[in-house]
């Protein structure tokens, strides 16, 4: 899905909670859950390659409908990982030119 001009785009940082592991079933959750939600919105999501966590960059139209989405996602649902959430203002993109002072 594409960003709108006016998107509020949110940060999302999520940690793995020590000594919690998840199953093959809550990984396809997971999954499952970011298709759908980048069908719905504009969303991006990875995994960290030099620690363990992952980050999404995802569009909502508050930092409660943000906190509500983080929630439901199946890793957070499930105890297994924590999350820190941002609101994102995005300044440059690849399109724009700019000159800092």
């Amino acid at each position: 899905m594409e960003l709108k001009n006016d998107a509020k785009l949110y940060v999302q940082i999520d940690y793995p909670v020590e000594g919690k592991e998840f199953d093959q079933q809550v990984y396809e959750e997971a999954v499952a859950f970011v298709n759908t939600m980048a069908k719905e919105r504009y969303c991006k999501v990875g995994v960290f390659t030099n620690v363990h966590g992952a980050m999404g960059i995802f569009e909502a139209e508050s930092l409660e409908e943000a906190h509500a989405i983080a929630q439901s996602g199946p890793l957070i649902k499930h105890g297994l990982y924590r999350y820190e959430l941002y609101e994102w203002q995005v300044v440059i993109t690849s399109e724009t030119t700019c000159s800092l002072a």
